[in-house]
């Protein structure tokens, strides 16, 4: 498949700390990519890297087979990005904005599609017609929600897009982005959001202290980890505890039950030894038996609940960083390439 994304050996520091130290990230054209993280594990700084809001120092990284540094002008036609924290003029009305970005963003047909704008307005229940300066940080999010789904882009950058949304247009995002996909549309999603993530992603990267730590589908990550397995026995669990693989054996001895239950038991289980564990369990006399893959939310914290001070530093210091640290913000075909990308606006 042909990568609209495409990132290798990725170095980036701000003095002495090290944001991102040999980052990998591969995403394909058409899919929708979960690109997963702890704050100060590189995600941010990756994307602004992406942007070309910031020059990495080392490595390779190109979307949509252009250099996001020399191309940023070219490529912030054909992309969308939405940040966590939208900022809006405060003279101008969500339409406007709206409409704005759609004039910048450019794409095939030249802005946005009106049919699809004013579909995505009534969606998510937004009023275009009041100032910036009025809207809430939820209404602020749904103003660069609507202007990325319905502008002529390729790939679409979001980053902790549904901070501030309730659940209803939490759903009303899940069902657009789903849309996107369908339209063949590239889309590289980070959010804290691990339900979200996992409903909605085809592959997903998780990253730590500037490096992927894993990265592949929903299914060959689980084959790599555990599964969870719940049994009631009618007899003691026996060999159970030595057998390799297992664990966080949890062991409640019931005694004798009436429905012949003698003990309950809860454990995980390395997926190659599962057949085994299985095994044990039928000849301790199995009354019941459930067993679920891990969820994305046991991946995720499977790389980070053994060391919290290794998350990394990354960025931490990527706020300071983007304003001038690489020299971006003074050249005037930065300065509007920086306009043109962002979902938010001074």
């Amino acid at each position: 498949m042909t990568k609209a994304i495409s990132v290798s050996g990725l170095h980036k520091a701000f003095g002495r700390t090290h944001a991102l130290a040999g980052l990998d990230l591969d995403v394909e054209a058409g899919e929708v990519h979960g690109f997963l993280g702890p704050n100060g594990a590189g995600k941010s700084t990756t994307i602004r890297v992406l942007l070309g809001l910031l020059r990495a120092d080392s490595g390779a990284a190109q979307m949509l087979g252009m250099d996001p540094w020399s191309d940023a002008v070219e490529l912030h036609r054909r992309v969308a990005y939405v940040p966590g924290d939208v900022t809006l003029w405060r003279n101008l009305s969500g339409g406007e904005v709206i409409d704005l970005y759609g004039r910048l963003h450019g794409g095939r047909r030249g802005g946005l599609d009106p049919a699809r704008r004013a579909d995505l307005v009534e969606r998510f229940e937004l009023d275009p017609t009041k100032k910036g300066r009025a809207y809430s940080k939820g209404n602020r999010q749904k103003v660069a929600l609507v202007a990325a789904f319905a502008s002529d882009v390729d790939v679409l950058i979001l980053d902790e897009p549904t901070s501030g949304l309730d659940p209803l247009m939490e759903e009303v995002f899940r069902r657009c982005v789903q849309e996107e996909r369908a339209r063949g549309r590239t889309v590289l999603l980070s959010s804290h959001i691990l339900s979200e993530v996992e409903e909605l992603c085809d592959r997903v990267s998780i990253i730590r202290a500037g490096r992927t730590v894993e990265s592949g589908s929903l299914a060959e990550l689980r084959h790599l980890t555990r599964t969870s397995v719940t049994a009631e026995l009618t007899g003691p669990p026996g060999a159970l505890a030595g057998l390799p693989g297992v664990h966080g054996l949890d062991v409640q001895d019931t005694g004798p039950l009436p429905d012949g239950v003698h003990s309950r038991v809860r454990l995980q289980v390395d997926t190659e030894r599962l057949n085994a564990v299985l095994r044990s369990l039928t000849d301790s006399g199995v009354r019941s038996l459930t067993s679920a893959p891990p969820t994305l939310e046991e991946l995720f914290l499977r790389h980070y609940q053994d060391d919290g001070s290794d998350d990394g530093p990354g960025d931490r210091s990527g706020h300071g960083a983007d304003g001038g640290s690489d020299g971006s913000g003074t050249g005037g075909r930065r300065a509007a390439a920086r306009g043109a990308s962002e979902g938010a606006a001074r």
